[in-house]
Parts: structure tokens; C-alpha cells; sequence
């Protein structure tokens, strides 16, 4: 057991910097204690066709990481945004959405299950399926309900014009079929309630809401919860409540808020309340949240209006209403910002069985210290690892 008064933070990056674009980690800890994060890949996002999802291990009490292993292709396809989680049978499964046309709207998701994924190299795959989403017969009419809700008390500051014109937009999406199966991704880890139903959060760039994929049979049928809906927010990472509450948070991507936003399912993960924005500043980058094994929540994103070159760790013992303790895993300086700042995002974080705590997050580093690689190319990006505990945390930064 680590000694958890001891505060500490320790940190490296996965891979050396290199030009290739790498970015939407995950990480998870496997039963024999070695670590395990993916990753996508490649010369760009969804417009790049060699986009791949790789993964890398650090084996318990190893110091280095291995090197990268491919995890998921589909050749001549961008395959983007994975997630990684271990099921009560201790099976491991990646999901992940591959972009059909190079926009985020034809996204189609799937997944993979290993029962032997503790050994070297990649894991070996038992299952690989489609995970077709398929919003109920009711999504149409909560869509327009909402957001004719909307429309009628518009966020503050808001532009009427754009605001209609987008209103206009996800209602016609709506009432299309294909629009309504295709475009949903994975960012978050899912969520495993009570050991019995896991619940992977969704979110979709075309309607620019969220969706919860449900199945109480591990994957042999899927159904889906009811949309959560606000002007912008996706990329859902659930957490639950003493009393039985499941509270998704949200990346604000709308024009106007830049706050982390909050929903909440009181009849596990079905319906889902209006998405309302919190006091969390969000800059419209991914968010993740988690309740630690003595009560506390955490929270770790952008903590910014703009840009993402801060990345914050924030822990709550009200359940989310208040967050006493913040700490930064990276921040940039005023003197950085000049010159060009790095950007420090899309973190994942889990919490050890030694009580430990682990984040993986994407790395670009900031432009005064980029170096060409020997192809004469920028190497500026990789994906991070930091392991720290509670005790550094509640530290808060040096004023």
C-alpha cells in the first residue's frame, strides 16, 4: 500500500515527442497491477484515413513504458476517441468509434473484449461486434421539446440568429434516421452500476447533446437512455451519489457558457435531466470525473474560458457542490502564453488499488521548446502519464 500522507507527483511521457498527431487517451489498471492506456494515432483527426487506436504498457514496478502496439485498424478508415474499462469478470474492453466518411457525424461505434490482455504486445481479441446505437422512439420529440424549451430562455449573451439557426439544424437532424444511428462516440470511461448494467456515455458533434448506450447483459442487447440535452454538451463522465443519483459532467461545447456542464438520472441511467451549466470554467475541452474510495469526488479538466494549456485537478466532500481543493498537473506561464503555450488536455484518470491516482492525458508541447525530429518535421505531441495521490492534491499550487 503506498503511503498516502506522503504527497507526491510523478510524470513522463509514454513515447518520446514525435510530428505524428496522438491524442483521446485512456487509461485502466489490470488485475496484476501493470498499467494500460490507448490512444488514437496517425497524420491527422477524422480527415486522416491512417488514424489507428494504439496502446502501451507499463508493467507493475517497471519505470518505462513499452512501445506502442496497435490495438484497433480499419484500413483506410480514421479510427478515433477510444475507451478502455474492466468488467466485473475482469475482461477488458476497448471501444471506439470509426469515422465512415471523414466527418464526425458518420462515427460508428465499436467494441472489443479480451480475456487475455495481461501478457506483452497487444491484447487478444475474443469478441469484436458493432455497437449500434439506436436513440428510442421518443428522441425526436425530446429533442424538439427541448430545444423549443431553449429557444424560449436562451443562455445569456446568446445570439438569437445563431441560436435559431442551430435550433433548425438539430431538429431536421432529428427527424433523419441514419442522422439519429450514426455519429455517436465514446470518451469517457463507461460506467459499471451496482456490477450489473454498464452504462457507456455517448455524445454526438452533429447534435451536439449526449446519450447514454445501456446494456444489462454485457453487451448482448443494447437500448438507449433519453437524450441529455442542453446547447453544447457532450463528452459525459458519470459519477453516482450516496443516494442512488447518477450525475453525468460534461465538456461545454457551445459558444457562450465555457462551463463543465451537470446532468443527473435518478432511475439508473434511463431519463436524464436538463443539462445546466455548473460553476466549473470549461473551455470546451473533455472533462472526467470520478468518486474516490473514501467518499471524495474528482474532478479533472481545463479549468479555463479559453485555451488548454492548465489542467486541474479538483476534489469535492459535498458530492460536487462545492470543490475545496484544487491542484494543477500542468500550467502554462504568463511568459509560455507569449510565445505559444502548450495544450494539456483530454485527460483520463483512475483511481489504483494501492489508492494511488493515475491520469493520462494528450501533450502538445508549448512552442518555444518544440525540436524537429530527424525527418526535419516538429515534434510536439505525445500522451502523458502522472501518478499522484490525495495528500498532493489537497496541497493546493504554491501561491
Amino acid at each position: 500500500m503506498a503511503n498516502q500522507d506522503r504527497p507526491f507527483l510523478e510524470s513522463e511521457l509514454i513515447f518520446p515527442l514525435e510530428h505524428w498527431h496522438n491524442h483521446g487517451s485512456c487509461i485502466v489498471e489490470c488485475p496484476n497491477g501493470s498499467l494500460l492506456v490507448c490512444w488514437y494515432h496517425g497524420s491527422g483527426e477524422r480527415t486522416a484515413d491512417d488514424v489507428a487506436v494504439l496502446g502501451a504498457r507499463k508493467p507493475k514496478g517497471a519505470r518505462q513504458w513499452t512501445t506502442p502496439f496497435l490495438m484497433a485498424d480499419t484500413p483506410g478508415y480514421p479510427d478515433t476517441n477510444p475507451t478502455m474499462f474492466i468488467d466485473p469478470q475482469r475482461r477488458l474492453w476497448l471501444l471506439w468509434p470509426t469515422i465512415l466518411d471523414n466527418h464526425w457525424q458518420s462515427a460508428l461505434m465499436k467494441y472489443r473484449i479480451s480475456s487475455d490482455y495481461q501478457k506483452a504486445g497487444p491484447p487478444r481479441w475474443s469478441e469484436s461486434e458493432v455497437l449500434h446505437v439506436t436513440p428510442g422512439t421518443n428522441f425526436q420529440n425530446a429533442v424538439n421539446t427541448a430545444l423549443d424549451e431553449l429557444a424560449a430562455a436562451p443562455p445569456p449573451g446568446e445570439k438569437m440568429a445563431a441560436l435559431e439557426k442551430w435550433i433548425q439544424a438539430t431538429q431536421a437532424r432529428a427527424a433523419d434516421k441514419l442522422a439519429c444511428r450514426l455519429g455517436w462516440m465514446t470518451r469517457a470511461h463507461p460506467y459499471v452500476l451496482e456490477g450489473k448494467r454498464l452504462i457507456v456515455p455517448l455524445y454526438s458533434d452533429g447534435f451536439d447533446l449526449s446519450l447514454m448506450a445501456i446494456s444489462d447483459d454485457w453487451g448482448r442487447s443494447w437500448f438507449t437512455s433519453t437524450p441529455l440535452i442542453g446547447y453544447g454538451n457532450v463528452q459525459p463522465s458519470v459519477v453516482r451519489k450516496r443516494d442512488g443519483t447518477l450525475v453525468a459532467f460534461m465538456r461545454d461545447n457551445g459558444p457562450v457558457l465555457h462551463r463543465v456542464r451537470v446532468s443527473t438520472s435518478t432511475d439508473r441511467g434511463e431519463n436524464w435531466s436538463r443539462a445546466v451549466p455548473s460553476d466549473r470554467p470549461d473551455p470546451g475541452a473533455g472533462v472526467e470525473a470520478m468518486v474516490l474510495r473514501d467518499g471524495l469526488w474528482l474532478l479533472i479538466n481545463n479549468d479555463l474560458e479559453k485555451a488548454r494549456h492548465s489542467l486541474a485537478v479538483s476534489l469535492s466532500d459535498d458530492e460536487g457542490k462545492t470543490w475545496k481543493w484544487t491542484r494543477h498537473l500542468e500550467r502554462d506561464t504568463e511568459a509560455d502564453i507569449k510565445t505559444g503555450a502548450g495544450s494539456y488536455h483530454y485527460p483520463s484518470v483512475i483511481q489504483a488499488r494501492d489508492g494511488t491516482l493515475h491520469a493520462s492525458y494528450s501533450f502538445h508541447q508549448k512552442k518555444s521548446d518544440i525540436r524537429l525530429d530527424p525527418a526535419g518535421k516538429p515534434a510536439a505531441e505525445s500522451i502523458k502519464h502522472a501518478h499522484f495521490n490525495e495528500a498532493w492534491i489537497r496541497q493546493r499550487d504554491a501561491p
